[in-house]
């Protein structure tokens, strides 16, 4: 069972992202503060959901949760950034969105920077999504809205499979960059075809 809080007493937002791992599309992460008594025996790790569980908690979640709100990175910002800090940026953008403002946050993975030079503390916990309902809550937000995002970018750009890989290195995928070329909303500074490309010519 995931548990409701990690500091007691405070208010605090779990943030999560989706998409750090694709080759095309903006990052999204979410924050979301939930009730400190909440309980919700299906709130889990996004990806331990099927897409019917995850788009059934995201109705659940926005009714119940006290705030949340979600941050986009851009490929072309990820590009300019690298994918590190462009997944820590979309979650200060989710933070910033926040009709509350949290005293503690508490962050899916073992790396982050201090939100607004520090003023509110954060704590770092690796697979939180599977420990922490505010993070698991965030993960499926970040999920489906981003799944979502991806769908509508497969309309315009149906030859790589967005509808269903949502972006990921998929052999189907990359089959698509290298029959198609690259679009838009490719992330550049990636290692878009694997190891075909490093077999390229020098220019």
């Amino acid at each position: 069972m995931l548990l409701p809080y990690y500091k007691q007493g405070v208010i605090e937002a779990g943030c999560d992202e989706a998409g750090r791992g694709c080759l095309a599309g903006s990052v999204y992460a979410a924050a979301v503060i939930l009730p400190t008594d909440y309980h919700n025996d299906l709130l889990n790790d996004s990806k331990q959901l099927t897409a019917k569980q995850r788009y059934r908690l995201r109705e659940e979640i926005e009714r119940d949760a006290v705030a949340w709100a979600l941050g986009i990175v851009t490929p072309q910002e990820i590009d300019e950034m690298n994918i590190l800090r462009a997944s820590i940026t979309a979650m200060h953008r989710a933070i910033d969105g926040l009709k509350v403002r949290p005293e503690h946050l508490i962050i899916d993975g073992n790396r982050f920077l201090p939100y607004q030079k520090g003023t509110v503390p954060h704590t770092t916990i690796v697979k939180g999504d599977g420990k922490y309902l505010s993070i698991a809550a965030a993960s499926i937000l970040a999920k489906t809205y981003r799944d979502d995002y991806m769908k509508e970018l497969h309309k315009e750009f149906p030859f790589y499979g967005w509808d269903h890989n949502a972006g990921y290195p998929t052999k189907e995928h990359r089959q698509g960059i290298e029959n198609h070329g690259t679009t838009p909303y490719h992330r550049m500074t990636f290692n878009l075809l694997g190891a075909v490309q490093l077999e390229l010519p020098f220019a």
